[in-house]
């Protein structure tokens, strides 16, 4: 069974994040986002004393371009390794594009369902005028 994504909600209050929330915001295990960490130039979370990983959003974006290539497009880390070479910034427009686009999905949906409703209401009160 797969794991749930647990997305992190990014505020301006917050700078840092751990390994554990970015690792359960992409569902790998906090294992995977180490070795990416040694084998993308990319990803460079900062290090406490203590040496516990502090990821940025910037940080973030950086593994999400990564697990985009990786997980979801199949591809190798040699192969990914040399689409970041190439074309970051076209990469990194197009997961931008995505993100937009779930956002607009997410709000057409809301807006049926609430038109759903509002119909529901309509064809009730008509029905106690006749």
């Amino acid at each position: 069974m797969a794991k749930r994504r647990r997305p992190i909600q990014f505020n301006d209050r917050r700078l840092y994040y751990n390994l554990k929330e970015v690792a359960d915001h992409f569902a790998v295990n906090t294992s995977l986002l180490r070795f990416w960490e040694k084998e993308f130039d990319n990803i460079k979370p900062k290090k406490t004393q203590g040496g516990a990983r502090q990821f940025t959003k910037e940080d973030i974006m950086e593994v999400e371009l990564v697990y985009n290539l990786v997980k979801e497009r199949g591809m190798t880390l040699d192969g990914a390794k040399q689409v970041l070479k190439t074309n970051k910034d076209g990469e990194s427009k197009r997961i931008e594009a995505i993100e937009r686009l779930k956002k607009v999905k997410k709000e057409l949906l809301n807006l049926e369902t609430e038109f759903d409703r509002l119909h529901e209401i309509q064809k009730y009160n008509k029905k106690e005028i006749e």
